[in-house]
C-alpha cells in the first residue's frame, strides 16, 4: 500500500496529507508502508502524512513491554514493534492514526510532540462531548478512570512513526488479554461505551479538525 506522494521541495512546506484506509490493514503491511513514507519525508520527496486505519484484532508490544503483562498470549497475534511503550490492543472499531511528521522543521522536541498528540486527542474528545484528560505517570488519555486512547511513537531521522489509537467501538473484551500500557486495574472504555459518536467518518472529520488546531504548519 504505497503512501508516497512527490512534491516540489522548493515550494515550501506542503500541507499534511491525509489518507484513510477503507478496509483493515494487516500490521506488517502498515509497518512497511509507514517506513517507506517516513524515508520519503526524510528525503524531502513527500509531505507529512496522517494515515487513518483499522487493524485486524492483534496485540503490539512496544520497546518497554514486559512479558508478564501479556496475560493471554494465545488469544491474538502479537507483533513486536519499534515504538515506545508497552502492550496495546488494535482491532476493528478502533481508529488508529499513524502520524508521520518532520520534526526537523518543528523544533526537534520529542516531548513537545507527545504533548501535542495528547492535546490533539483531548481536543477531539471535547468536540465529541467528552472530557479527556492526562493521568500522572501514565501514557494515553482517560475519561474518568478508564483509558480511551493510547499513544506510542518512534522518531527516525527526525521524522515520526506510529502515533495514537482512539477506541471508537472496538471489542473491549480483548483488552483483558493484556495489561494495557502496564497499567494495573485500569479499564478500557470507548466512545460507544460512553454514548458518544461512533460513526467513523465523523470521528475522522473531528480528528482532522482538531489536528489543524494543534499542529500548526511550520513556515
Amino acid at each position: 500500500m504505497p503512501l508516497s506522494a512527490a512534491i516540489d521541495v522548493q515550494a515550501g512546506p506542503a500541507p499534511t496529507e491525509w489518507i484513510t484506509a477503507s478496509t483493515p490493514v494487516p500490521y506488517e503491511t502498515a509497518l512497511a508502508a509507514m517506513e517507506a513514507r517516513v524515508a520519503d519525508i526524510a528525503a524531502g520527496t513527500a509531505p507529512d502524512c496522517v494515515w487513518l486505519l483499522e487493524h485486524p484484532p492483534l496485540y503490539t508490544a512496544g520497546t518497554s513491554a514486559d512479558e508478564n503483562e501479556l496475560l493471554e498470549p494465545e488469544r491474538l497475534p502479537v507483533f513486536r514493534t519499534g515504538r515506545g511503550g508497552r502492550y496495546t490492543y488494535h482491532g476493528p472499531g478502533q481508529r488508529v492514526a499513524y502520524v508521520m511528521l518532520d520534526l526537523g522543521s518543528r523544533g526537534r522536541d520529542v516531548r513537545a510532540y507527545v504533548a501535542a498528540l495528547e492535546d490533539w486527542l483531548i481536543a477531539t474528545l471535547a468536540r465529541l462531548g467528552l472530557a479527556g484528560e492526562r493521568r500522572p505517570g501514565a501514557v494515553g488519555i482517560f475519561v474518568g478512570d478508564a483509558k480511551i486512547a493510547s499513544i506510542g511513537v518512534r522518531v527516525k531521522r527526525w521524522v515520526t512513526l506510529h502515533g495514537v489509537s482512539l477506541n471508537v467501538a472496538p471489542d473491549l473484551a480483548h483488552f483483558s488479554g493484556i495489561m494495557p500500557c502496564g497499567l494495573h486495574d485500569t479499564e478500557a472504555t470507548s466512545l460507544a461505551a460512553l454514548g458518544a459518536e461512533t460513526d467513523m467518518s465523523r470521528v475522522d472529520a473531528t480528528l482532522k479538525e482538531s489536528f489543524a488546531q494543534i499542529f500548526v504548519r511550520p513556515r
